[in-house]
């Protein structure tokens, strides 16, 4: 969808000497999307590289976080297992473990539907009884969502994001992460009642100034909806999120690491009581991103496998869209140079 800006290979060697789009102020360029003309580039622009847009000619704003190959996230199974199902058509399943995200076979979900309930459970039990696995342990079967994550229309909306949440003064990265999986198809309400491309609850949008009734629903309306959610991340979930490790005794706690931007994640998808239960269950001792996949495989009444896969979730539909506008090629380029 988009090719590589030449930036983001000096953003790699020298995070030091480039800023976004090129020079000192936060992509400078002639549309209506981008903050006035001379905007310093903060340290919220620390993953903000430079992608030419074909479609318009223009230099856009795009997260690019490095820490992901550098901590090799794209080497984990749980991740690839969600960016296979991310491109492939509802009409197909993977069957899988549930904690490793091991793929045992790629099926129709014509077929699957076809059998039995005593055909199906004959299946998953055989599967178990061959891996030497017990009763307990899930076989899941999960269908394509290639219709749901829609990257080149939710891209489009990259450059409001980021633009909007820096001038909230909150980090982008998470402005680009919400729109990857929230909403990124269309505009559509979830079966608990968010809406919107950044998926707020009612109270909250309200909560935030926006008008959400009968007759009008700001959530809608994206530099709205943008604002509301870079404030609940400001206000509540980032605070809420370094009071949990507080109680765990985990200091020195650095906000610009990837395993904190994943829980402050968390806490904005499941709540902070219900990730704050998952945390104490099996009470951490360090912020790392061990802590992330751990919890990824821990479950309480609240905290199950949708909010288990969310950070999984995030970090599949970055690594899909950095490959889909060609950053991750100048990437290898800037690894094999070394």
């Amino acid at each position: 969808m988009y090719q590589v800006y030449i930036i983001a290979i000096l953003y790699y060697f020298f995070p030091f000497f480039i800023k976004a789009g090129g020079d000192d102020t936060l992509a400078k360029k002639n549309n209506n999307n981008n903050p006035p003309a001379g905007t310093v580039c903060t340290d919220l622009c620390r993953n903000v590289v430079g992608v030419v847009n074909p479609k318009t000619n223009f230099n856009e704003n795009y997260i690019f976080d490095p820490a992901l190959y550098k901590l090799k996230i794209d080497t984990l199974a749980q991740v690839k297992f969600w960016r296979n199902i991310m491109n492939l058509h509802e009409d197909t399943a993977l069957i899988s473990f549930a904690n490793t995200r091991e793929v045992l076979q790629k099926i129709s979900m014509k077929d699957w539907n076809a059998k039995t309930d005593s055909a199906k459970k004959f299946f998953k039990d055989s599967v178990r009884l061959c891996r030497n696995l017990d009763s307990t342990s899930k076989i899941l079967i999960t269908a394509g969502k290639k219709f749901f994550y829609d990257f080149d229309k939710t891209s489009q909306n990259f450059q409001k994001g980021i633009h909007c949440f820096i001038d909230n003064n909150v980090d982008p990265w998470y402005a680009q992460a919400i729109l990857l999986i929230e909403s990124p198809n269309k505009l559509q309400k979830s079966n608990v009642g968010a809406y919107g491309p950044f998926q707020l609850m009612k109270d909250v949008a309200r909560l935030y100034g926006l008008k959400v009734n009968r007759h009008v629903d700001e959530r809608s309306n994206f530099e709205r909806s943008a604002f509301a959610a870079s404030s609940l991340i400001k206000k509540i979930c980032i605070p809420r999120a370094r009071q949990m490790l507080d109680s765990l005794k985990i200091a020195n706690v650095d906000e610009n690491q990837l395993w904190f931007k994943l829980l402050v994640m968390h806490v904005y998808h499941a709540g902070a009581y219900n990730v704050q239960k998952a945390l104490f269950a099996f009470n951490p001792t360090e912020g790392n991103m061990d802590m992330i996949y751990t919890l990824w495989r821990t479950s309480t009444a609240r905290f199950k496998s949708a909010s288990q896969n969310y950070s999984q979730l995030v970090l599949a539909a970055m690594l899909e869209m950095n490959e889909r506008s060609h950053v991750v090629n100048t990437h290898k380029l800037a690894l094999s140079s070394r």
